[in-house]
């Protein structure tokens, strides 16, 4: 099983697939990374050498920011949208949707489940 910045690649899957598992690389990224690092993107995980491993491990450090980094990155910037009080970093924190999609109907994703409030029964009129 190959280990590649801190994930296990399933052995079974084409190395093209596998390496979607890792944060920040998607099918596209994934084909561009093997095509620098000169891999058949058919290969199995379980079918790459050691020296196809180190490239892959080489070309991902050296161009990509992935995992541990990227997620740094992106949480460094949201706090910049807050500290700054913009729109968007308003909308983080209070966890509503950023770009302009509504929110009376829809948006529970972004808000959360959906709280009901039991109605409040009428007291009878005498």
């Amino acid at each position: 099983m190959a280990r590649i910045a801190g994930v296990d690649l399933p052995k079974n899957k084409r190395i093209e697939i596998s390496l979607t598992y890792i944060y920040g690389i998607g099918i596209t990224r994934s084909n561009e990374i093997l095509n620098k690092a000169g891999i058949d993107k058919n290969k199995k995980s379980f079918e790459l050498d050691d020296t196809e491993i180190i490239k892959l491990r080489e070309v991902l450090e050296n161009e990509y920011n992935i995992e541990g980094d990227l997620r740094r990155l992106e949480s460094i910037n949201i706090k910049r949208l807050s500290d700054t009080g913009c729109y968007r970093g308003r909308r983080h924190k209070q966890g509503l949707p950023l770009r302009g999609q509504r929110t009376r109907t829809n948006a529970r994703t972004r808000k959360g489940g959906k709280k009901t409030v039991a109605g409040k029964k009428k007291a009878p009129k005498k």
